[in-house]
């Protein structure tokens, strides 16, 4: 009979402890720690028919062969460029996101859209749920198979029967094994499934897709090894009260993690945007205060994105400083250099300052935008129609150059952009273009331009 062993995990971050404390050591956490009942057999592999393989031996760099990468198209250009190309044979992948959000229905909607054979598990929805939401987006689907199972060794079993060439786990949380006695969600089952999956996806090169559940603080729950065990690691974000959602790689073993991914939420599934800057900005014909167009890179990706400022008067003691989608401290310092270098005495108003379309920027070639925002709201002076920027803004005041210019100007003139605001100090190669390019050194020479 096997042995039974009981250790003590850390619910927050997976720690393993030999007996219960009351404060986690490692994440400083309180009453986090609870008992896990863990029994130790020998763990068959995932097919049990496999052929023991010859331990590896160690080669020189020279000696190793590099063979050309070959990659699973997902026939979704949204999804291939986030990962990279597309899926990686023997590749472990985990996506996240808010519940509701559409993680099953973007991995169900490229499950039926592919060729190959696919086996879709899901452990939380039944197979006429699934059916419901299969008939929305494409009824007509002969490759994929859908399995309603949380044992991983059933799921190995239909794997051996069907070999699939993609496997879909919905989710991994509802994964259990008969390896750990414990409940399923728990960090030694999430930790065992996974390691199983792994197994079976490198012995196999069969990719997989697992789907995970967050916590309140936006993390995946589970324990943190949860996210160096997988190869890649996405995250699938986006405001319910937005049509829009957002896919980011937050981990990639395979290729970049600066790539983003936009879709259209709509009643027959999610609609790929190709194009983001047309959606990204408002189709208003009226001159509106307070509006400028800032012309950003996410990834491979340049885009044109609307950002909206208000100020107005405090009404209360303390003035309000409120960001959505930008970094609140750099709209701070922001205002700072406003206030010193430009004269503008902001510091009794309230700035309220928001990106369009429900998405997050972090690039710092919008800080020219944001502040040509912020002054037009200020002055109440619209900024004339057919002007973008492109260019980060120093604590001295001067206009600095960004990376990839010529993208940004590209991308502007495609939309029909008369002049775009850029550093100065910007090398630019473009030889021809059809857009103005204003060349300014400080944020005073912007406030001389738009404002007279």
């Amino acid at each position: 009979m096997a042995k039974t062993k009981t250790a003590f995990f850390c619910q927050n971050c997976g720690t393993q402890f030999p007996k219960w404390i009351g404060q986690c050591s490692s994440c400083k956490e309180w009453n986090t720690i609870v008992e896990e009942v863990v029994q130790k057999e020998d763990k068959k592999s995932w097919k049990t028919d496999t052929v023991a393989k010859q331990a590896n031996k160690p080669l020189r760099v020279s000696e190793i062969t590099q063979e050309k990468e070959l990659r699973l198209d997902t026939k979704d250009q949204e999804f291939n460029r986030v990962l990279g190309g597309g899926l990686v044979p023997g590749s472990l992948t985990l996506l996240g996101g808010e519940p509701g959000i559409g993680k099953s229905t973007l991995l169900l909607q490229i499950a039926l859209n592919l060729p190959y054979k696919i086996l879709y598990v899901s452990g939380e929805e039944s197979q006429r749920q699934i059916k419901m939401r299969a008939d929305r987006i494409q009824p007509n689907s002969e490759n994929c198979y859908i399995l309603t199972e949380t044992k991983t060794q059933n799921i190995f079993q239909q794997i051996s029967t069907i070999e699939p060439d993609l496997v879909i786990i919905d989710s991994i949380q509802t994964l259990h094994t008969d390896y750990i006695e414990s409940a399923a969600g728990s960090i030694s089952q999430i930790r065992e499934s996974t390691a199983e999956l792994i197994k079976f996806a490198k012995e196999s090169h069969t990719p997989v897709i697992l789907v995970g559940h967050i916590t309140k603080d936006g993390t995946i729950a589970g324990p943190k090894i949860l996210e160096h065990m997988v190869d890649t690691v996405l995250q699938f974000e986006g405001d319910r009260n937005y049509v829009y959602r957002i896919l980011r790689s937050l981990k990639n073993r395979f290729g970049s993690t600066a790539e983003l991914g936009i879709y259209e939420m709509q009643g027959s599934g999610l609609r790929e945007v190709n194009n983001p800057s047309e959606v990204l900005i408002s189709k208003n014909d009226e001159d509106l205060s307070g509006t400028a167009i800032a012309a950003t890179v996410e990834g491979m990706r340049p885009l044109l994105v609307e950002i909206q400022a208000l100020v107005s008067t405090a009404v209360y003691g303390t003035p309000q400083r409120s960001a959505t989608g930008f970094n609140a401290k750099r709209l701070n310092m922001l205002l700072a250099v406003l206030e010193k270098r430009a004269g503008f005495k902001l510091g009794a108003k309230d700035v309220f300052l928001n990106i369009t379309g429900g998405i997050s920027v972090d690039d710092p070639a919008i800080d020219l935008a944001v502040m040509a925002a912020i002054l037009s709201s200020n002055s109440d002076i619209a900024i004339e129609k057919g002007i973008c920027f492109a260019a980060e803004v120093g604590l001295a005041g001067e206009i600095r150059p960004v990376q990839r210019v010529d993208q940004r100007i590209l991308e502007a003139e495609k939309l029909g952009f008369s002049t775009i605001f850029v550093s100065k100090n910007n090398k630019i190669g473009l030889k021809q273009s059809g857009i103005q390019i204003q060349k300014v050194s400080k944020i005073e020479d912007v406030v001389a331009h738009l404002f007279g």
